[in-house]
């Protein structure tokens, strides 16, 4: 079993905090375990937990929208983790000892993945990773350096679902992650809009 599988069982077999008696299924992440993205969500949803996968519900067919537009998809190009791995019940923000207890399954899922590109979707992704006062406001559209990889924050889609009018600056963000990406991965990569 190498490492990828061995953290994927450790995760799924967890029992350190509250989430593991209310969870259905752990969400370990998915996508291309050499994927050089990283989008990183704030926790399970209902249809999540339901599935153990993430970003399944609105938000994620509105992510794998996104992300098609600028050439990329789960399979080939980005890995999808949260920084919690079960549902907090009723959707709630996860709890700074739940953030504490979980982020070292992130920490190593991105050594182990080693991503060229960070994407932090929303508030809590923000300040689980980069900064607990960290504001995504003032950060987002912003490319920010996490132990030498560059991470770019930006509104979480739900949140776009809610308010139409952060569509435009998270188009932008997503500019800037496609022009990295052909900088630092593929300079031939593909592109509907950008």
């Amino acid at each position: 079993m190498d490492l990828f599988e061995q953290l994927k069982c450790e995760t799924e077999s967890c029992m350190l905090c509250n989430l593991s008696k209310t969870r259905t299924h752990v969400v370990f992440g998915e996508g291309n375990r050499n994927a050089k993205i990283m989008c990183i969500g704030e926790g399970p949803g209902y249809y999540e937990d339901q599935l153990g996968r993430p970003f399944v519900g609105k938000s994620g067919e509105l992510l794998d929208k996104i992300l098609g537009v600028c050439g990329f998809n789960r399979l080939e190009h980005v890995f999808i983790a949260n920084i919690v791995k079960c549902r907090p019940p009723e959707n709630r923000d996860p709890l700074p000892e739940e953030r504490t207890l979980c982020i070292p399954y992130l920490y190593k899922q991105i050594e182990i993945i080693d991503p060229k590109i960070i994407v932090l979707l929303g508030a809590t992704a923000l300040k689980g990773l980069i900064d607990p006062e960290a504001k995504i406001t003032k950060l987002r559209g912003e490319w920010l350096d996490w132990n030498n990889r560059l991470v770019m924050p930006t509104f979480h889609p739900s949140a776009l679902l809610r308010n139409e009018q952060l569509k435009r600056p998270v188009w932008e963000d997503f500019k800037k992650v496609v022009a990295k990406y052909r900088e630092l991965v593929n300079p031939d990569h593909p592109s509907a809009y950008c």
